[in-house]
C-alpha cells in the first residue's frame, strides 16, 4: 500500500474551489445512501463506525474521484500532474498516473507472506491471480478474505491503493450478484453496438473485455455502497427485535441438568456421547449438537428475525452439551429443542444419569451464560495430549463430513459435488470458507490448530487452491 505521504499534494488539490463541489458530490454517491438510510449524517460516520474505517471509505471515494472526468472533459488527476507534477517524486508521479487509470474491483487473498505480499484473484473479471506487493495488510487479512480495492501497476510492481474494504463473505455475495446483475446489462449494450458496426471477432472481444473494466469503473460507488450498508447494519445497536430460532420456536434460552448416577465415569459419558452423530467435539468435555440437514423445511415467522447459529463450516448448531464435574448439562435456545435433546441424550445415556432437571433462564441469566467461563473438570492429561486428543475428534469428523451431505452444497456430500465440474467449484469455494474460519478463530482453539488442507487433495480440487 503506497504511503500516504505520496498523496498529499493531490488531497489538497482536490480542496481547491474548481473541484470541491463535484469531490462532494462523488462522496455523496459513495456514501450518502448507506448513511440515510441509516439515519445518520455523513458529519457522523467517523463516530459510528470509527474513524480507522470512515477514513477508509473515504479514501474509496477520493480515489474514484481521481478516475472521474468532469463534464467538460477535465480530470483532476491529470491537472495535478500537468500543473504541479513538477513538485513530485518520479515514483509519486508514477502511483498518481496508475491509481487515475485504476478501478476497483473484488479480490479472493491467498498464499500471504507476512510483512510482503499476498496472491489477488480478481472475482469479477477472472483470470489468474496477481501477486501484491503489501507490508501492512499481511499483517490482518487472513486467507481466502475477500477485499474490495484497487490494485496498481507501477512498472514490474502491484500494489494495493489504500481504499481497500475487507468484505463479509455473505456482503461479498450480494455485491457480486449486483455486480452481475448490472454487467449483463452492460454487456447486451456492447453487443448491439457490435452488431451495428460489424466489428471483427478480434475486435469484438477487445471491446467487450474493455467494456468490463469500464463498467467497473463506473460502478465504484456500489463496492462503498455495499460495504458501508453491511458495516453499518452489523455494527449499530439496534433495538433487539423480536427472534425465533430455524424451528420457528420463540428464543427462551433453556438448560437440561443430567446428573450421573454414582458409579458413572467421566470417560463413560465420553463414550456413550462419541456414539451420536449429531454431537461434534468442540473439547474433551464440550460437544456441539449439530443438525447437518438444509434448510429446506424450516418453519420461518414473519413477525420474527430468525436466530441462527453455525459453524465455521455452515452447519447449524442446535445446542450444546458440556460436562461440568458429576453433571452433564445441555443448553438450547428454546425449550422445545431442549426437550428434543433430553430426548436424544436420555437414549444415549440409559442407566447412565438420574431424573434431569429442565430450567428456562431469564435475559439476565442468558446474558452471564453467554460472557462466563465455566471451570471445566480436571481431564487427567497434559494440555499438550488433550490438543492431540482434540485433534484426532476433529479430524475423524472431518473424515466423515466429506462422505455427508454439506448445505453448502446443495445437501450433497463433497464427495458427491466433486464430480462435477460446477460442483468442484463448490467443494474450493466449501474447503476455503472451513480454511478462512479457521483463520480467524483465537489462537490455541482446536479449529484453529486443525488444519484442513488435505482435503483439496482427497477430493480432487488442489488445481482450484489459487
Amino acid at each position: 500500500m503506497a504511503s500516504a505521504n505520496s498523496l498529499a499534494g493531490l488531497q489538497k488539490w482536490v480542496n481547491r474551489a474548481e473541484w470541491r463541489e463535484a469531490f462532494a458530490e462523488t462522496i455523496g454517491l459513495h456514501l450518502g445512501g448507506a448513511c440515510a438510510d441509516a439515519g445518520i449524517a455523513l458529519e457522523q460516520l467517523g463516530e459510528v463506525i470509527g474513524d480507522h474505517h470512515a477514513t477508509i471509505a473515504f479514501a474509496c471515494a477520493f480515489e474514484d474521484f481521481l478516475t472521474r472526468e468532469l463534464d467538460d472533459g477535465r480530470n483532476v488527476a491529470d491537472d495535478y500532474l500537468k500543473r504541479r507534477g513538477w513538485n513530485e517524486s518520479v515514483a509519486n508521479k508514477a502511483y498518481i498516473a496508475a491509481l487515475r487509470s485504476s478501478v476497483m474491483s473484488l479480490y479472493e487473498i491467498s498464499d500471504i507472506v507476512v510483512g510482503q505480499s499476498f496472491l489477488a484473484r480478481d472475482l469479477v473479471r477472472g483470470g489468474e491471480p496477481v501477486r501484491v506487493s503489501e507490508k501492512s495488510g499481511t499483517h490482518y487479512l487472513k486467507p481466502w478474505d475477500r477485499i474490495a480495492a484497487r490494485i496498481v501497476q507501477t512498472g514490474s510492481r502491484a500494489e494495493m491503493a489504500g481504499g481497500a474494504l475487507r468484505y463479509a463473505r455473505e456482503a461479498s455475495e450480494d455485491l457480486l450478484k449486483a455486480l452481475d446483475d448490472e454487467r449483463k446489462a452492460a454487456r447486451k449494450n456492447v453487443a448491439k453496438i457490435i452488431r451495428e458496426v460489424g466489428l471483427k471477432a478480434d475486435d469484438a472481444l477487445a471491446a467487450k473485455a474493455l467494456a468490463d473494466t469500464e463498467f467497473l469503473r463506473l460502478s465504484a460507488f456500489l463496492f462503498t455502497g455495499v460495504w458501508l450498508d453491511d458495516f453499518l447494519s452489523r455494527t449499530r445497536n439496534p433495538q433487539m427485535p423480536l427472534l425465533s430460532n430455524t424451528d420457528g420456536d420463540d428464543i427462551a434460552f433453556t438448560t437440561v441438568h443430567f446428573p450421573l448416577n454414582a458409579l458413572v465415569t467421566a470417560d463413560g459419558v465420553c463414550r456413550a456421547l462419541a456414539n451420536v452423530p449429531a454431537l461434534r467435539p468442540a473439547d474433551e468435555f464440550c460437544w456441539n449438537w449439530l443438525d447437518p440437514g438444509a434448510a429446506a423445511g424450516r418453519a420461518r415467522r414473519a413477525d420474527r428475525q430468525t436466530f441462527v447459529t453455525v459453524m465455521a463450516d455452515g452447519t447449524r448448531v442446535l445446542g450444546t452439551v458440556e460436562l461440568k464435574g458429576r453433571t452433564l448439562v445441555l443448553e438450547a435456545n428454546s425449550p422445545q429443542r431442549a426437550e428434543r435433546g433430553r430426548a436424544m441424550l436420555a437414549a444415549a445415556l440409559q442407566g447412565m444419569t438420574g431424573t434431569p432437571l429442565v430450567v428456562r433462564g431469564g435475559a439476565d441469566e442468558v446474558k452471564a451464560a453467554a460472557t462466563a467461563k465455566s471451570a471445566k473438570p480436571p481431564s487427567g492429561v497434559s494440555p499438550e495430549e488433550e490438543r492431540e486428543i482434540i485433534k484426532a475428534f476433529m479430524h475423524k469428523h472431518y473424515t466423515n463430513t466429506i462422505d455427508q451431505p454439506v448445505p453448502m452444497l446443495g445437501n450433497k456430500t463433497p464427495r458427491q459435488a466433486a464430480k462435477s465440474a460446477k460442483g468442484r467449484e463448490k467443494v474450493a469455494e466449501w474447503i476455503k470458507f472451513l480454511e478462512n474460519g479457521a483463520a480467524k478463530q483465537n489462537d490455541g482453539s482446536p479449529m484453529a490448530d486443525y488444519d484442513v488442507s488435505w482435503m483439496w487433495e482427497e477430493l480432487g480440487v488442489g488445481d482450484l487452491r489459487r
